[in-house]
């Protein structure tokens, strides 16, 4: 079986709430009962919270579209994106010894097209003279702040791993998924025409340039 044919879910969401996870626990995807603050479900929570932002960031592009459609190509890369984190949650809601053939993961495939992307972001992009602070507009920093939660998406996978088995594809999709919404905030601004915010050591009170 190749690596993307992956299983078709078969979910019915017939009822919301099941109270279950009142006493603050909740079950892997193989029926382990599990604490919240169990690592595992950090992980695949911060996930879940990353495809949150990347979906806030989707609509704000949406908006933008009108008056500048270069950006639809960023609406396509997000909305691929919130799907293979899905699928990444998936992998991560289940134990190893529960996997099943065609279970919905990330690939190197994923982390490939997502270094083509960095790359070809990069041809355009000039090398900034200070490190960028998020800003310009609100889906610099919307994508900066999907940036951030992908950074600690990684750490918490990294957790994860000292304490139990982990695809280590996991953690290099994370890892270049945070470069390419740093390279992609960059670019936004590029074409709404903005400028850059830039870190200067002086801009505070302590520092002579305090504005």
């Amino acid at each position: 079986m190749s690596e993307k044919q992956f299983n078709s879910p078969k979910i019915r969401l017939n009822k919301i709430y099941t109270r279950s996870g009142d006493g603050g626990k909740t079950r892997l995807a193989g029926g382990q009962l599990l604490p919240k603050e169990h690592p595992r479900i950090e992980a695949y929570g911060s996930v879940d919270e990353l495809n949150a932002l990347l979906g806030l960031c989707k609509e704000e592009v949406k908006i933008l579209l009108e008056q500048h459609p270069e950006l639809e190509k960023l609406a396509d890369c997000l909305e691929r994106l919130q799907h293979e984190l899905f699928n990444l949650g998936s992998y991560l809601a289940t134990l190893p010894r529960d996997i099943p053939a065609g279970l919905p993961r990330v690939t190197k495939g994923e982390i490939s097209r997502l270094e083509e992307e960095i790359d070809a972001l990069n041809s355009v992009l000039q090398a900034p003279a200070s490190f960028v602070l998020p800003g310009g507009c609100r889906l610099n920093a919307q994508l900066h702040l999907a940036r951030t939660v992908c950074r600690r998406a990684e750490r918490r996978c990294v957790t994860l791993a000292g304490l139990e088995e982990i695809d280590p594809v996991v953690l290099s999709y994370l890892n270049r998924l945070s470069d390419a919404l740093f390279v992609w905030s960059r670019w936004v601004n590029l074409i709404l025409g903005l400028p850059e915010a830039l870190w200067n050591p002086q801009k505070t009170s302590s520092g002579g340039d305090a504005g």
